[in-house]
């Protein structure tokens, strides 16, 4: 995973220089002066941390508990063969790299870098609600990867579904598996989380942003299929998520705000720094 996490952290300064067009390093400078200046903050980013954390370690949490529930067959009961119908129209080698690199690398570089756009926009409406979102969208969703499991699709075989993934990262499951496991589908994160990224972006009145993160959310949403991941289902339930959690977390970040930025600039819902 180094060298996952070394492209998306050249990645998330790349996004947020492009957008802003500043020195994207400012961001972090920005950063620490919103930490010094409130502690709301930082209890938003330990609320991060830890259920962040929380999730890294459900799959621990899971096999204690010895669960053996298993929704894979309900599912596909619901949709067929879906996914497979869209791999099947799809598929072309050409595209199978772009898809790959957005799922792996773009999920986590737009939603980090959300945070250093917003920051540089001095939009403190907008990075408080990134947090809050976070928070919401992993804690709604690692209750039903513990009690509502779904295993990804390729792996279930009257799906007839291939894992496209395999054809350029050949080593995913040993380097990317431990991030996410093969029962841990519904509701999707992915779509939840890049569409959670747009929404708010679309909310912040900035143009190359609002672009970015609406591609971004869209060939993800895709390449759930395309890749051969995630159930139509899956889609559904991490869409609902994201509405429920962008629209919550908006509303925690204007209660949040509202003691000490009681005015808010309306046509970019930002509440500046001082």
């Amino acid at each position: 995973m180094n060298t996952v996490s070394w492209f998306t952290v050249v990645i998330v300064f790349l996004l947020i220089g492009l957008v802003s067009r500043q020195n994207p390093f400012k961001a972090v400078v920005y950063l620490a002066k919103e930490i010094l200046r409130s502690y709301k903050l930082v209890l938003l980013i330990a609320g991060m941390s830890g259920v962040l954390a929380l999730n890294k370690y459900e799959l621990q949490i899971e096999k204690k508990m010895h669960l053996t529930s298993d929704f894979t067959g309900f599912v596909f009961g619901l949709e067929g063969h879906f996914v497979q119908g869209v791999q099947h129209l799809f598929y072309a080698p050409w595209l199978t790299p772009i898809i790959v690199f957005f799922y792996v690398f773009m999920l986590q570089s737009v939603l980090a870098a959300s945070l250093g756009v917003y920051l540089m926009d001095k939009n403190r409406l907008l990075l408080y609600a990134t947090c809050y979102a976070v928070i919401l969208n992993y804690a709604i969703a690692i209750p039903f990867y513990l009690y509502f499991p779904v295993n990804e699709v390729w792996s279930y075989a009257p799906a007839g579904v291939r894992f496209v993934m395999l054809d350029v990262f050949p080593r995913f499951e040993q380097e990317y598996r431990a991030l996410s496991g093969l029962d841990n589908c519904f509701p999707s994160l992915h779509t939840s989380i890049s569409l959670t990224s747009a929404l708010l972006a679309f909310r912040s009145g900035n143009r190359r942003w609002m672009t970015i993160a609406g591609i971004s959310a869209a060939v993800i949403i895709f390449g759930i299929f395309y890749l051969g991941i995630h159930w139509l289902t899956d889609m559904v339930g991490g869409t609902l998520l994201a509405v429920l959690s962008t629209s919550l977390s908006v509303k925690l970040a204007k209660l949040t705000l509202r003691e000490s930025e009681p005015a808010l600039r309306v046509g970019s819902e930002a509440a500046p720094f001082q």
